[in-house]
């Protein structure tokens, strides 16, 4: 609640100006309308007698603390309500009414400005004030004691019970806008917050992209070296072969790393300098590009065979995969095969993309068991750590696991957008196998 001010605002002096300016010309009219009818003046007293001297002086006042209703809202509503008996007490008799406009302001105020702990005594206070009042009216116009009480309460209970109505809903209506605002602030911060959350997940994201970049070439690299080692001085024309293709590897991971720092750029709004497109190399990341990768690691020295099992009225692969999908299906077939050349060196590498069911499109990747050990060094590592995560984020399927003659194998069953329906003639095509060739 807003500290009150220490002068009264000129809203606050309006109020009671008004409320001083009807009651007080009701008076002065009174005479007039008891012309039309007498019943209207009754009990009230003659122009300028001592009691309508005093009935003016108790309205001027009980309508001039309105001006303070904010700063001292239980005063004024007791000063209202103790007006209402000094009205009956000076012989106002039916002009007693017009104590109500300025005590339904008081209450309301109060009601609004002050805690309910506070409230509901003064209200009690002010109720039995206003029936006191009323009631000593009712009696002076010769009412039955029984009827002037009863009036006099149910006067009483209108008299505070309505503008605690009337201030109840407006302060229902201020505490429900306070809490929308509560919220849009609450869902701004939350907004904030995804946005740093999302940051940091793009930025894991990337650290993937670097590390499964990075493992691929370098695993080739690897490889190689430790033919050259064998061939140096055996096969001299060989090693020479195997040299450039260290450097040819050396060159991609460059390349690659360096699209990729571009991406990141470009997301900046800065312009590439690589000369090459990043959005053509994620492009190229795709399913599409498997079998390019496939004849990479092929002439690396790795023995893998790829088999792409197509739907025969299926025209293109992966027909209803995302590119986001397409994506983790590659890096799960990359990063399957850099695993399989650090941990199964030597082994036999069996690829097969199944496109063949309308609901999911299944990628297996599967190695027999190694002829000889790997370098322990070589052990740990995050490849299947981000396998799963590209699988959660593509609501894909990822099972890992050793086969039963000892080797392993990555299964990603990747969900359609929608059941597709076979596009196209068929083409009559049986399904294409590769052994160390694209499809």
């Amino acid at each position: 609640m807003t500290q009150p001010r220490a002068t009264p605002s000129r809203s606050d002096v309006l109020v009671a100006e008004a409320c001083a300016t009807i009651t007080l010309a009701t008076v002065l009219l009174l005479p007039v309308l008891s012309r039309a009818d007498p019943s209207v003046a009754d009990g009230v007293p003659e122009v300028g007698d001592t009691a309508w001297w005093a009935m003016l002086a108790n309205l001027a006042v009980q309508s001039g603390v309105l001006a303070w209703r904010r700063q001292h809202p239980e005063v004024v509503a007791g000063v209202s309500a103790a007006a209402v008996v000094c009205g009956a007490a000076v012989g106002m008799g039916a002009a007693i009414g017009l104590t109500s406009i300025a005590l339904l302001i008081a209450i309301y105020t109060l009601v609004t400005l002050c805690p309910a702990s506070r409230v509901w005594p003064l209200l009690t206070a002010a109720g039995l004030l206003a029936a006191a009042g009323h009631t000593v009216a009712g009696l002076r116009d010769d009412a039955p004691v029984g009827e002037a009480v009863l009036a006099a309460l149910a006067q009483a209970v209108v008299l505070v019970g309505a503008p605690v109505v009337v201030a109840t809903l407006v302060l229902t209506r201020r505490e429900s806008r306070s809490a929308r605002e509560d919220r849009m602030r609450a869902l701004e911060r939350e907004h904030d917050a995804l946005v740093l959350a999302a940051v940091a997940r793009e930025r894991t994201a990337m650290a993937r992209e670097l590390h499964d970049i990075a493992a691929h070439h370098l695993t080739g690299i690897a490889v190689m070296s430790a033919a050259i080692a064998t061939q140096i001085d055996t096969d001299p024309t060989g090693a020479k072969a195997a040299v450039g293709d260290v450097r040819r590897q050396s060159t991609a991971v460059l390349r690659d790393l360096r699209n990729l720092v571009g991406l990141l750029r470009d997301h900046d709004g800065t312009e590439h300098t690589t000369g090459t497109a990043p959005r053509d190399v994620v492009r190229s990341e795709t399913l599409a590009g498997i079998p390019t990768l496939v004849r990479e690691v092929v002439a690396a020295g790795q023995d893998v065979t790829l088999t792409v099992l197509e739907h025969p009225d299926r025209r293109t692969t992966g027909v209803g995969i995302g590119p986001l999908a397409q994506l983790a299906a590659y890096r799960t077939v990359q990063e399957s095969l850099a695993n399989a050349g650090r941990h199964a060196p030597d082994a036999r590498c069996e690829i097969e993309v199944d496109d063949r069911d309308p609901a999911a499109l299944v990628v297996t990747v599967r190695n027999e068991r190694a002829p000889r050990m790997s370098d322990p060094e070589a052990r740990g590592g995050l490849g299947l750590v981000g396998m799963r995560e590209r699988a959660e984020l593509t609501g894909s399927q990822l099972e890992v696991g050793p086969t039963t003659d000892d080797g392993w194998q990555v299964r990603l069953r990747t969900p359609r957008a929608a059941p597709q329906e076979p596009t196209g003639e068929p083409t009559g095509e049986p399904a294409r196998e590769s052994t160390g060739e694209p499809t």
